[in-house]
């Protein structure tokens, strides 16, 4: 699986910290002291790229509302389709989530 090459002590380490945020002002407080901004705006970045694509977006369209790059939205669509399937498992959750809010 594609996951498997960031198997590491450490990373679980990380991974189980994260699985014990339990609300957004935890994850809030948690990224801000790990993270710079920068890398966390990044993350949302590419999540939002993410969404678009699957809404069926165009690489045009997305660049302008989202401020990537055509390179950067091209690796997303190529993790959409190929990658370990990380994206695709959280879209769908946040959709339920969006569903089960409404």
């Amino acid at each position: 699986m594609g996951f498997t090459k960031l198997k590491d002590p450490y990373i679980d380490r990380l991974f189980d910290a994260i699985l014990l945020l339990e609300n957004k002002e935890d994850c809030y407080r948690f990224f801000e002291d790990i993270c710079t901004i920068g890398e966390v705006q990044s993350m949302a970045q590419r999540l939002q790229v993410a969404e678009m694509l699957k809404e069926g977006r165009t690489y045009t369209d997305i660049a302008q509302k989202t401020g990537a790059s055509t390179a950067t939205i091209s690796r997303i669509k190529r993790f959409l389709n190929y990658g370990a399937n990380g994206y695709n498992l959280i879209l769908e959750r946040l959709v339920k989530k969006n569903q089960e809010e409404d």
